[in-house]
């Protein structure tokens, strides 16, 4: 009964982020109120002194994982909000896009960038850097939100091609269940899977856009800051791969050098106003990471992964895997992903690949459900829970279309 209880409260949460729009009250503040409320009752329900330890230890463990992830969002946020407050994203974009071209060009352009971008880097800056992108141009609304979708479903596929590039990926890849070179081969469906959907976006989709001139208002500094931005996203992937160094104690290395830079020729009252127009801009956004983060924390505590984990083993592995990439559009992909291996199912080559494919793209079909997801609500404010909906069916085809192609491919091969 009481964990039925707390089941309620994500569901609560789930609903309250889909009637933001009806009951307006931001999604960050329901998420994070109800995610505190879980373990404050997982405390009362403990009892005693020892299983109050015991959930105590539980939280420590999750508020490391959630801390993890704040500090390297904190960070990566800082480093985007800064070069879009001076308008360098804006003329990057100036420098490598044609000062015309229609929207179905620029859709397909936006795939190929994000797809490629987070199979260099991790998906929290992918996100960032490709949603900065498509916000340069004046596009209407409904193009808006077929693009910001886009991004979403592109980054979560760049990524499960590389141990770097995905941690459900490096998990599966550290179980000794594929090798590299097996991997590589899930680069042919996630491209194509992101090819299908904006294949289905454009259609309809007419006009041209026109890159308007930008104001420039960046300075030499501003150009050394981006140049240490991109040097730290490299030395992100290579230090972790190197030496093990995990990805937000080099983001926060970098993030200490912009203020250091920044601070030689900025007075302390423009430091203070970049740093107020982030908080503004960013807080929310962290928020509800903090509060889905706790409540997914809470059902991975109660066993709610392991009894999935247990479903799973009642089928087809084929019909298994790409029904967990489902279930990870509405829990989070690597305690799923952690439940599963450790039910240590006897699969093939072809089944952990596919798994692999699945838990890496599924959590694209929902809003909610991946880290992509999550910053473009943040980000885009036409982008809800509800707007993302109406374009599940075309995620489902594409996710299907990189699923079906991943099983073809790795039995062909293997």
């Amino acid at each position: 009964m009481f964990e039925m209880y707390l089941i309620a409260l994500a569901v609560i949460a789930l609903v309250c982020i889909v009637l933001e729009e009806v009951i307006h009250v931001n999604k960050a503040k329901t998420t994070l109120f109800l995610g505190c409320l879980a373990w404050i009752s997982l405390f009362i329900h403990a009892g005693n002194h020892d299983n109050q330890h015991l959930v105590s230890e539980q939280l420590d463990e999750n508020l490391l994982e959630i801390a993890s992830l704040w500090l390297f969002l904190m960070s990566t946020m800082t480093f985007v909000a800064y070069l879009n407050a001076k308008g360098v994203v804006q003329n990057f974009v100036r420098s490598i896009f044609p000062k015309r071209l229609s929207v179905r060009s620029l859709l397909l352009r936006v795939a190929i960038f994000s797809l490629l971008l987070s199979s260099i880097c991790d998906n929290v800056t992918a996100t960032l850097v490709s949603l900065g992108l498509i916000q340069v141009f004046e596009l209407d609304r409904k193009t808006k939100l077929k693009m910001a979708t886009l991004v979403v479903f592109a980054v979560n596929s760049g990524g499960v091609a590389l141990i770097t590039g995905d941690v459900t990926t490096l998990m599966i890849f550290l179980g000794g269940h594929v090798s590299m070179s097996q991997l590589l081969t899930l680069m042919l469906p996630s491209a194509t899977g992101v090819l299908v959907l904006a294949a289905i976006f454009a259609i309809k989709l007419e006009g041209e856009l026109v890159l308007q001139p930008v104001e420039m208002r960046y300075e030499r500094v501003d150009i050394w800051i981006a140049v240490i931005f991109f040097t730290t996203i490299i030395a992100t992937m290579l230090m972790n791969v190197l030496f093990g160094i995990p990805p937000v104690l080099t983001f926060l290395t970098g993030l200490s050098l912009m203020f250091l830079v920044g601070r030689t020729v900025s007075s302390d009252m423009e430091q203070t106003r970049i740093l107020e127009y982030i908080r503004q801009v960013e807080y929310d956004t962290l928020l509800f990471f903090l509060g889905i983060l706790l409540l997914v924390g809470m059902l991975k505590e109660i066993g709610t992964l392991e009894v999935l984990a247990q479903v799973y083993g009642n089928y087809s592995p084929e019909v298994s895997n790409f029904f967990a990439g489902v279930a990870s559009a509405l829990l989070d992909n690597v305690p799923l992903t952690a439940a599963l291996l450790k039910a240590d199912p006897v699969l093939s080559t072809t089944q952990w690949l596919a798994l692999t494919y699945a838990v890496g793209v599924g959590g694209s079909l929902l809003a909610i459900g991946s880290a992509a997801g999550i910053l473009a609500m943040s980000k885009i404010e036409e982008l809800t829970f509800v707007s993302y909906l109406r374009y599940v069916p075309a995620l489902i085809v594409a996710y299907g279309v990189g699923y079906a192609l991943t099983l073809l491919l790795a039995t062909i091969i293997h």
